[in-house]
């Protein structure tokens, strides 16, 4: 069973309907140990954006990261719009040779880095209960690149 470092944006309603959705979906999956989202870590005891919360949430996410197998990623960039931090955890995962598995519901253009840098694709959050993690497929993406 692999350990899921999950990265989304949760800014809004929509964006975080999609992050339960694949929190659900990972939950169901049999090969899917530990899932760690940022969502559910907040750090309620810290005043929100202080200093403080800052180095703790940016430390207690990348130890996270580093000890996960698996990096989940839900792409929910449009041409004008990057959720930074999502961009900054899948290349950290890169750099770190994790695997990725994108997310990508929204329609548009993927990514060239996003798209390149993800050994599984996949269009809809439920398609992650049925992946074997343990022996993850290839399916990268196949279509235009922004």
């Amino acid at each position: 069973m692999k350990s899921i470092y999950l990265a989304s944006p949760f800014f809004d309603d929509d964006q975080i309907d999609r992050v339960k959705r694949v929190e659900q979906a990972l939950a169901d999956n049999k090969t899917v140990g530990d899932v760690f989202s940022p969502r559910k870590s907040q750090f309620p005891e810290l005043t929100f954006g202080s200093p403080e919360w800052q180095s703790t949430a940016y430390k207690h996410d990348l130890d996270h990261l580093n000890d996960a197998d698996i990096v989940v990623a839900v792409s929910d960039f449009t041409e004008d719009s990057v959720d930074s931090g999502t961009a900054f955890e899948i290349g950290y995962a890169v750099a770190k040779g994790k695997t990725v598995v994108l997310v990508h519901e929204k329609t548009g253009l993927v990514n060239l880095m996003l798209a390149q840098g993800a050994k599984t694709y996949v269009e809809h959050a439920e398609e992650l209960t049925a992946l074997n993690f343990d022996q993850l497929p290839e399916q990268r993406y196949v279509g235009e690149v922004q």
